[in-house]
């Protein structure tokens, strides 16, 4: 099955570069392409995508807000921001209201194809140095003696696996798990803690 891939950026040429490129690969299909995160709200509840491509600095309501509206309403939306340099403050923002990562406008064609299908897969593409600084926002936090209260045996070893950066498939094999089991687990997880993302859970189960 394919992996259906919605574009909201508001530049046009970029725009219609990314959707040629996705329209174009294998195993990809792009189902929506939005120059706005007004238009995003809008038209992605009728497109139902898998992966969305979110430019970061979009006018009008930014990516940032966009991301935090859509997960609230589809806590199961992967979304990867693009931006055009590495913004550290605005692309943290994006992973905490639930952005799952981020991609350089410059990347390759193959760099970006291999984020969508490694977000998709229970990935978060990111940078060594963003992924530190939210390993350092999980230290600043400090550990709790209780991380999670209300979740089950299981639910807490998968959400200790996610704060260790491990992707849906090794947290499977770790654990002895289908890669849809480990999903499922997530979506009772986010549900129970009250989140939006990977990163958004992994912060409150260090907190």
């Amino acid at each position: 099955m394919n992996i259906r891939v919605a574009i909201v950026e508001d530049d046009e040429q970029v725009r219609e570069n990314l959707a040629r490129l996705v329209g174009d690969a294998k195993g990809f299909e792009c189902v929506a392409t939005l120059s706005s995160g007004e238009q995003a709200l809008e038209a992605l509840a009728r497109r139902r995508p898998d992966v969305v491509l979110m430019d970061i600095n979009l006018p009008g309501m930014s990516g940032v807000e966009c991301v935090r509206q859509l997960k609230s309403m589809w806590p199961d939306l992967q979304i990867v921001m693009l931006t055009v340099y590495d913004d550290s403050d605005r692309i943290f923002q994006a992973l905490q209201m639930g952005a799952s990562g981020y991609l350089l406008k410059r990347s390759t064609a193959a760099e970006i194809l291999r984020a969508i299908e490694d977000v998709h897969g229970g990935g978060a593409p990111m940078s060594s140095y963003i992924a530190r600084k939210v390993v350092q926002s999980f230290r600043r936090q400090g550990a709790s003696d209780k991380p999670a209260e209300n979740l089950s045996k299981r639910e807490t070893d998968v959400l200790d696996y996610v704060s260790r950066g491990y992707t849906n498939k090794e947290i499977a094999d770790a654990l002895g798990l289908s890669p849809e089991t480990v999903r499922g687990y997530l979506k009772t997880i986010y549900t129970k803690l009250h989140v939006r993302s990977r990163t958004e859970a992994a912060m409150k189960f260090r907190k």
